[in-house]
Order: structure tokens, then sequence, then C-alpha cells
């Protein structure tokens, strides 16, 4: 019996079509496709050993090995849940890293017990490719930047048009020192994954926040972060007090309502509470001893009354904080890209840069 194999296509990403990671759990963490499940063959230990194997004794012996580690109980547990899976999901696609051995496995233990479903020529490595390859694609398409301080809902604002690319949600970090999330930090893989992911079927103009080439733990690929250096920008211009609500919003209110969900009330607020002190420690060397200490005392001070409901009494540390940090920060760099700055198509408020993103686009 020939087993059934598809090629690599992003058409399996754009259309949502359900894959079956058999790769080990540790292989998955790395990175996944967008939208796979992870039924592995073997589990990290079982592929650990059948790796030894392989580099000491050849690839029969390996193969042997785990034929006798995936065997009785153990098989029956695999092809069983890859049965649920497909009974849920009938048009479901195997993938392994390279579209080899452990995917036919798979394809043949199913066909086994009566199912057949294709496998993906050249696996995960393959389809890795073309997600990469779309990425650089969409480096050559005009793009617009949108700049502006700290607290000017520039996400926000990417998040209203269609071509916006939020680069923030795919590394699920908000950019600064104090943009952590609750959720385990996105990896370099799944962040390029994700992107790619957005930019299928977006050929047109694009449109993305001013970000450093390093958002949380992952980095904006090299062709794309070229593009934006390169790219003519908006810039949104808005008061402090404006600004300090939506960091309210943003950093403190919207932040406290992930932990709590995640941890309950009690540990979520001891969890928050912590990070945002951590994140104001790792400035200590830019804001200097004195200053730290007194944007420390403040926050303190700030934390106890959130507690007792007053949750607007942080704006007495975020408005120093942007102030005399992050302000001076931006226009230092402002004025150090003042010769060979990107072109500035607009400088206006929220609703006109708004409104200028979309003329641009249309």
């Amino acid at each position: 019996m020939t087993l059934a194999t598809v090629p690599a296509s992003l058409n399996f990403i754009a259309q949502t079509t359900p894959l079956i990671d058999v790769r080990a759990p540790v292989e998955f963490i790395q990175g996944s496709l967008p939208g796979a499940v992870n039924l592995p063959l073997m589990v990290d230990d079982e592929r650990h050993q059948v790796g030894i194997a392989y580099k000491q004794h050849g690839q029969q012996a390996a193969i042997g090995l785990g034929e006798r580690l995936v065997s009785g109980d153990t098989k029956r547990a695999r092809v069983d849940a890859w049965l649920g899976y497909v009974a849920r999901q009938p048009d479901a696609i195997i993938y392994c890293f390279r579209g080899g051995l452990r995917s036919q496995i798979a394809q043949q233990w199913l066909a086994d017990a009566g199912i057949n479903r294709p496998r993906i020529d050249g696996g995960w490595k393959a389809m890795r490719q073309r997600l990469c390859q779309r990425i650089d694609e969409a480096a050559s398409q005009p793009m617009l930047v949108v700049a502006g301080l700290t607290g000017c809902a520039k996400t926000t604002l990417i998040n209203q048009l269609s071509n916006g690319i939020d680069l923030e949600a795919f590394a699920n970090h908000k950019g600064s020192a104090f943009g952590r999330q609750p959720e385990e930090p996105t990896t370099q893989i799944d962040f390029e994954h994700a992107l790619a992911k957005r930019l299928i079927g977006l050929t047109g103009s694009l449109v993305v926040e001013d970000e450093s080439r390093q958002i949380g733990n992952a980095n904006i690929p090299l062709t794309f972060w070229h593009a934006l250096q390169r790219a003519p920008r908006i810039r949104i211009e808005m008061p402090l007090d404006w600004r300090l609500e939506q960091l309210r919003r943003d950093y403190i209110e919207a932040l406290e309502q992930r932990y709590t969900a995640r941890y309950g009330q009690q540990e979520g607020w001891q969890r928050m509470r912590l990070q945002l002190a951590n994140a104001l420690e790792r400035l200590a060397k830019r804001l200097g001893n004195a200053r730290l200490q007194r944007l420390q005392r403040l926050q303190g001070m700030a934390f106890d009354a959130h507690a007792l409901g007053n949750i607007q009494a942080h704006e007495a540390w975020l408005a120093p904080l942007l102030t005399e940090y992050y302000d001076p920060l931006y226009r230092y760099h402002l004025e150090k890209q003042r010769d060979n700055r990107p072109v500035e198509l607009h400088v206006g408020d929220w609703e006109s840069c708004l409104e200028a993103a979309r003329q641009w686009s249309a």
C-alpha cells in the first residue's frame, strides 16, 4: 500500500487545515506550525534513546529500539489518540520533522486501523521554509510605520486596520521593559510562524508599529526589520494625561485581569505586582539610583492605593517614568536619526493618524 503525501503549502495554514504533529513534545514546544496539535509517535525520553541508538549503531538499530519502546499498550494509546483526533477532524494531515520515518509510521499504523491520511512531503522543515519565505516576500511590499511616544495607543491603531500587523501580539509582549505577559513567552520560531500566517493573503500595503528589533524573547526577521527601517511613517502626538490613561489600562488594568484569570485573585495580584517591580528594577542603570528609589516608593504607594480601589494612583509613578525616561529616550533616538530619518508623512493626534493610515493604505 502506498502512503499518500501532499506537497508543503501555505494553504494549509490559510485554510486552518487540521495538522497532527507527531514529533516529540520537546520539538513541538520549540516551534510548531500554526494550529497544529502535538500527538507524538515518541515522547521525549523515547526519542532521546532512539537518537543515541541511531548515532551509535545506525538506522536499523534505532528503528528496532523504537518498535520495542512504542509497542503493546503504549502503541495502542498513541494510535487511539490519532484515531480520536481524526474522528473529530477527518481532514487532518500528518507531519514530522522532514516528512520521513515518524510520519510514515503514524500513517501506516492509522492505515492498519482502517484510516488513511496523507503526510506533508518534507514535513515541518518544508513548511517552515515556506513560512519564512512569505516574510521575506513581505519585506518588498509597501509598508507604513506608526510611530509615537509611549502610551500613544499605536497598537490599538494598528488593530483598527485590515492590513495592520500587530508584532507585539505575535511576541506576546508589549515591547517595553514592562511588556511581559503572564503566559509563557513566544519562541522565536512561533513568532515567525504567527507573523507569516498573518501575512498570507495580504499582498498589498502593510501598516506596522514602530518597534525595536527585539520584542520580548523574539527578534523581527532581518529582511522585514530592514524594510521597517526604510518605510515612511506617521507619528501620533497625544497629551500626557491621555497617554497615562492608556498606560493605566494596558499595563495595570489589563495586566491584572490576565494575571488573576490565570492564577486567581490573590496569587495573580502578587505576581503582577512583582513583575512591575522587577521591570522598574531592570531600568536601574539607566534611571540612576536616586530616581529609581523615588519611582519605587511611588510605585509601592500606588499599589497600596490600588489595593483599596484607587487604580489611578499608578499615574504618580507612570507620569515621571514617561516624562523623565521614555520621552527623552524617544526624542534622543529621533534626533540621532535626523540626517537619515525615514520620510514622515503625517504628524497629528490619534484620530488624524488613523485616518492618514487609512488614506495611505487606500
